[in-house]
């Protein structure tokens, strides 16, 4: 009866080769051709939003961690960077007076991981130029446009302060988390810029001369404050001085005169004030 079975079973195999073979080399190019719609791959930093062609669309509940997912080959799943990123930019601006104002800008985001399928059906995968560079252009223009050009170097901290304020505000209710927007330069209108470069070298100048017109009084009133010293030093000792202190002061002269090692006296008669007369090889 088995060998039988196996008789017949080989029979209809061979009967039916060519068209096996056909159906499984056409199952494996199905298989080969849909792999990279059903087998999805995660990297390192990045979410997978899936969306379902039959079953609702957007699936914005969940986030696809990193890994390996398999869907169905008629679903597409998209993938975002959830990372720090940075995109340069040059916005002109116009002052409040009328003239043209050049901010390099340097502005580091990142998708809101937890809402990531929010920013897909809303905004899409293109939303650095559909929100984030044009929200940030918007807030720089409205807060640096209220200054003139002279009146932007002054104020750069608090002008850098509010940007930051008014764009994190704008993005987060487009889905995307603002890290921070760098002011890289500031470029003014070229003789705004010479006239900006005059006026500092002017005030240089200005404290320059200040400084030593200061340094100038104290240094006439430290001779003053000396000359007086002094002054009063000679009317003390004039006031003090008599004959007796004198001839105590050359008694003290000639006593160690008199001890030095160095000193060779010779003494010869006295002086009028009754002091003796010394003579030395000095």
């Amino acid at each position: 009866m088995i060998k039988k079975l196996y008789r017949r079973m080989k029979e209809w195999f061979y009967q039916r080769r060519f068209r096996l073979i056909i159906t499984l080399l056409l199952v494996l190019f199905v298989l080969f051709y849909l792999a990279p719609h059903m087998f999805i791959f995660v990297l390192p930093g990045q979410g997978g939003v899936l969306w379902k062609r039959f079953a609702g669309g957007t699936v914005i509940e969940k986030v696809y961690e990193e890994g390996t997912h398999i869907i169905a080959p008629w679903n597409k799943m998209y993938i975002y960077d959830l990372r720090t990123q940075q995109v340069q930019d040059i916005v002109p601006i116009i002052s409040e007076n009328g003239l043209t104002i050049h901010v390099e800008l340097s502005i580091r985001y990142h998708p809101n991981r937890s809402i990531v399928g929010l920013l897909h059906k809303m905004v899409g995968p293109d939303y650095v130029n559909v929100v984030v560079v044009p929200e940030v252009e918007a807030v720089v223009r409205s807060t640096v446009g209220k200054y003139k050009p002279e009146e932007v170097y002054r104020a750069q901290e608090a002008i850098a302060e509010k940007i930051v304020e008014e764009s994190a505000k704008q993005l987060e209710e487009r889905y995307v988390k603002l890290d921070d927007v760098l002011i890289k330069r500031i470029r003014l209108p070229e003789l705004i810029s010479q006239a900006i470069e005059n006026k500092l070298i002017q005030q240089q100048v200005a404290q320059e001369y200040d400084y030593r017109l200061e340094t100038s009084v104290k240094e006439a009133k430290r001779k003053r404050i000396e000359a007086e010293g002094i002054n009063n030093y000679n009317v003390i000792v004039e006031q003090n001085l008599n004959e007796n202190i004198l001839r105590w002061e050359g008694i003290r002269a000639t006593r160690e005169l008199a001890v030095s090692e160095n000193a060779k006296v010779v003494v010869i008669g006295s002086g009028p004030d009754g002091l003796p007369i010394i003579l030395g090889n000095q």
